[in-house]
């Protein structure tokens, strides 16, 4: 899915903004130097939009360089849509126009010639699974069908580096599968990939590189599998049908007991718990284990970093 490059893809250096009293960006620095996916994750008002506006060249930063394909965003924004190509959350539709008419619009923007617009609008069609839909007006389509056609005129132009916003909101499980399949094929061609989205599971079934936001600031930046290794623990929870017994290391809350710290062999940990005897005399109902996912990594950088958090979210 990678490949090596002479220059980085996106590099970002000391970047900051600030909405009024609000700082949405501290200081960020990134550097992307293979095509790929990059998950660009973090809680609302982290900065995740701020961030992606700018790299897209919709918005200037207060300060630091942003260079994204060899081009220099921070002076120069305009020239972002040359090799950018951008599918926010809300979808950008003309709900007028059938599917093909909006690619085929979106592509004389994008100022390819008349036969070029069609040969790629018929390409994306097929390539999303929108063929059969190709003479409907957008406001006939799906919520699912919709998504697909707002992603996919975001490659008319074939850009390098792709930023999708939540691309998989709303989307049904068709939708969201072929979507996923698309960035797939777009990394192994050679395309960067910047995925946002609440929906971890996709991250880190696309198996790329993940960063993490929080306060504005860049948290973590590694590789789906090191995070996983690092950060990520199987979360356990005992339920009794009563009030649970103390244990040590264990935490108490309702019916139930929990870890009271992090937990790297969960079968072993069971085993010393339920051979204690105030165990086996407190009338056990169940055992949930789950097992170590991004998700579970994701709230333990997120836990460990709330103190940066800022009270009062203006700018997502």
């Amino acid at each position: 899915m990678v490949c090596a490059v002479d220059t980085p893809t996106v590099e970002l250096r000391g970047v900051e903004k600030s909405f009024g009293d609000h700082r949405a960006l501290d200081g960020v620095d990134l550097r992307i130097a293979t095509p790929g996916v990059v998950g660009l994750l973090g809680p609302n008002g982290a900065g995740k939009t701020t961030l992606i506006r700018i790299m897209a060249g919709l918005t200037r930063p207060d300060a630091g360089t942003v260079r994204v394909a060899g081009r220099d965003l921070a002076r120069s924004p305009a020239r972002a849509g040359e090799v950018i190509g951008l599918a926010p959350q809300d979808l950008g539709l003309y709900p007028q126009l059938t599917a093909r008419q909006n690619l085929l619009c979106f592509a004389g923007m994008s100022g390819l010639g008349h036969r070029d617009a069609r040969a790629r609008a018929d390409e994306l069609l097929d390539l999303f699974d929108l063929t059969p839909q190709a003479r409907r007006r957008a406001e006939s389509l799906s919520g699912g069908q919709k998504r697909r056609l707002h992603t996919a005129m975001a490659l008319v132009h074939r850009p390098r580096v792709l930023f999708l916003d939540e691309p998989t909101v709303g989307a049904d499980v068709t939708s969201r599968s072929r979507i996923l399949d698309v960035v797939r094929q777009l990394c192994a061609d050679g395309a960067t990939v910047v995925y946002t989205t609440h929906y971890l599971h996709e991250v880190e079934e696309l198996a790329g590189r993940v960063v993490v936001l929080t306060g504005g600031r860049v948290a973590v930046d590694a590789p789906v599998a090191d995070v996983l290794r690092r950060w990520a623990r199987p979360d356990i929870t005992v339920e009794f049908a009563g009030e649970p017994p103390r244990v040590e290391g264990w935490t108490g809350r309702g019916h139930t007991l929990t870890p009271a710290g992090p937990v790297d062999n969960p079968t072993a940990a069971l085993a010393r718990l339920l051979s204690d005897e105030s165990i086996q005399a407190a009338g056990l109902v169940a055992v949930d284990i789950r097992p170590s996912t991004l998700e579970t990594a994701y709230l333990r950088i997120v836990s460990a970093a709330q103190p940066r958090e800022a009270p009062d979210v203006l700018a997502a």
